[in-house]
């Protein structure tokens, strides 16, 4: 519930991928100075735990999560490396499991009601609905949403997100937040717009 709290205030998520940890470090200095203290570093390519590391050592109070954590040795690593939370394109119960062993806040990705389920049997409550406009973006993910509604389940939409269409996201009630892929390597007045819009829609 902290970490559901944390991404309703956020609203967007950069999600990262960098190739090496100079690289990483300057871009989320550059989110951080822009007014957006958050960031998905993900697990695609080796420099993700050093980012993560370096990031978290020097601005703690950043929201710094894992991206593409598929099995449970990247978890252990994102863990250690200081990250606040975990997400992941699919559902893994091993990798879920170990999560919740450790205390970890982890987002499995979902998009089907049958994963949904699966993933809430494990208390899971905040969900990455992926690949968000791939599977049919804002009306069927208020489709998916609509049996689940009452049991306080949370989603973060990644995959297609982008200017054009974050604010439909952002205005479905049960969305905390949204993974912002068009944020990768963008400028400072990419970084500005979209700051603008968490702050708007933060609850």
């Amino acid at each position: 519930m902290e970490l559901i709290a944390s991404l309703e205030k956020t609203r967007i998520i950069p999600v990262l991928v960098l190739e090496s940890v100079e690289e990483g470090v300057a871009m989320c200095e550059k989110l951080y100075a822009n007014g957006l203290c958050a960031a998905e570093i993900t697990f695609r390519t080796t420099a993700a735990e050093g980012i993560i590391r370096e990031v978290s050592r020097r601005h703690p109070d950043m929201l710094l999560g894992a991206g593409t954590v598929l099995n449970t040795t990247d978890l252990k690593r994102a863990i250690d490396a200081g990250a606040k939370f975990a997400v992941a394109p699919g559902f893994n119960p091993r990798v879920v499991g170990a999560a919740r062993e450790a205390g970890f806040a982890f987002l499995p990705g979902v998009c089907t009601p049958s994963e949904v389920e699966q993933a809430m049997e494990l208390g899971c409550l905040a969900l990455k609905f992926f690949p968000a406009e791939a599977a049919g973006g804002v009306s069927y993910l208020k489709s998916l949403i609509a049996p689940y509604r009452h049991l306080g389940v949370r989603f973060m939409p990644t995959g297609g997100v982008k200017p054009a269409n974050v604010e439909s996201y952002l205005q479905i009630p049960e969305v905390a937040a949204v993974g912002g892929t068009w944020l990768n390597k963008c400028d400072d007045e990419t970084i500005r717009q979209a700051a603008e819009i968490a702050s708007k829609y933060s609850r």
